[in-house]
């Protein structure tokens, strides 16, 4: 096993390093760059070979942080203007590189360089990182290559990852906003639980007599806080972590999450027409880019975003390979709504059928933007009503003594 791991490792070769340098070309003038190379003699030997006499060589630092998928969307668009600018390809990953914040991306951005630079072509080097460029992305990178149009086709993919971004960033949105609510108010419950509520019932106790019963209930759940806060708060911790880490592991569990979120109320509606949004933007792209039919539905499930829509896509692509049309397998698959398919069959019939999904997708993204505007709409008062009826419960549950002891008072 040593012996073999030690024939990988050299089979692999000396791990690479980045250096930046300046220099002066052979017509004498400055020039300044990046290179990747085992050593600092290495690096300066191949600059040397280029007919660069170098005066500064210096070791970047390693990369730290991660790369997004809003730093890979940002990427796209930025080469893809640079690209349709007429900036050479080279010189757009050095333009971006340099101009980015993040040492995580100049690193990507630069080892992808350097693999442009040794021959591969630009989508045999997406491919190696496969964390950060899809299959859909690659694909299309590599049919823009083919066919020459490669400017075209990275304006298209980036206005494809900002859609797609957009409507990400509004489900999230839409999902975060009742659940932080929640943290807050079982926050500031447990606050009042474990330090409010005793310092009343201290107060309570010098009163003699029998408290009300809301004050009663209080208290004995204030004292059940006291006692058990680190089981209650481990537990919880407990539970969402575990939860976390299972589902990360788990298919089963992603499965089943994503097919019982499309059911639920309120929100499920609005995971369904995200998921169609997405779906159609996909295809529409793909098709766009000139990839065959059969070949794009291989991308479009898994950029759907849930395990249901990558399963019907598969059945999808399995009878479009058959010989059905695309509209009568969507419309076997049960996922798509009438108006989909009738736009879907427009498409086949006009033969443009790229402008009838694109049109769906604008559709179904407005009807995200309309369903993410309407839920915070009804989301806020339902809020403050659970927040007042919460916190106000409290507060006059341990008033009601003493209101009850003025009243006897008086």
């Amino acid at each position: 096993m040593a012996t073999a791991g030690k024939a990988d490792a050299k089979k692999e070769g000396p791990k690479e390093l980045n250096f930046s340098w300046e220099g002066k070309n052979k017509a004498g003038k400055v020039v300044r760059g990046d290179i990747r190379a085992p050593s600092e003699s290495a690096a300066n030997a191949a600059l040397r070979r280029q007919g660069i006499n170098v005066t500064k060589l210096k070791k970047q630092k390693t990369a730290s942080g991660k790369v997004s998928d809003k730093d890979i969307t940002l990427f796209s668009r930025q080469l893809a203007t640079m690209v349709k600018s007429g900036v050479p390809l080279l010189q757009s990953f050095d333009i971006v590189g340099k101009g980015t914040n993040n040492p995580a991306l100049a690193k990507l951005l630069y080892d992808i360089k350097a693999d442009v630079e040794t021959g591969s072509n630009l989508a045999t080097a997406f491919r190696k990182y496969p964390l950060y460029f899809d299959p859909l992305f690659c694909n299309l990178v590599e049919a823009g290559e083919q066919a020459g149009i490669l400017d075209s086709l990275l304006d298209r993919l980036a206005t494809y990852k900002e859609k797609t971004q957009a409507i990400k960033a509004k489900i999230k949105g839409a999902l975060f906003y009742p659940v932080s609510i929640l943290v807050v108010a079982f926050i500031i419950t447990a606050v009042i639980m474990i330090f409010v509520v005793p310092a009343f019932k201290g107060v309570f106790a010098s009163f003699g007599g029998e408290l009300p019963a809301p004050t009663l209930v209080v208290i004995a759940i204030s004292d059940g806080f006291v006692a058990n806060w680190h089981i209650i708060f481990g537990g919880i911790y407990a539970v969402i972590y575990g939860f976390v880490q299972t589902f990360k592991r788990s298919r089963a569990l992603q499965i089943a999450v994503d097919k019982y979120s499309l059911k639920l109320p309120v929100f499920g509606d609005l995971l369904v027409k995200s998921s169609i949004a997405r779906w159609t933007r996909t295809l529409s792209t793909m098709f766009a880019a000139g990839v065959p039919l059969v070949d794009a539905l291989d991308s479009v499930g898994g950029a759907a975003g849930n395990y249901v829509y990558t399963q019907g896509t598969l059945q999808i692509k399995n009878e479009v390979s058959t010989g059905s049309n695309l509209t009568s397998a969507m419309e076997a698959s049960g996922l798509f709504p009438a108006m989909v398919t009738q736009m879907v069959a427009i498409g086949e019939e006009s033969g443009q059928l790229d402008g009838m999904l694109g049109k769906t997708a604008d559709f179904y993204e407005a009807e995200v933007d309309d369903a993410v505007e309407a839920l915070s709409s009804l989301m806020e008062p339902l809020i403050m009503v659970f927040l007042g009826g919460l916190i106000g419960g409290l507060v006059v549950a341990m008033y009601l003594p003493i209101f009850k002891l003025g009243s006897v008072v008086g």
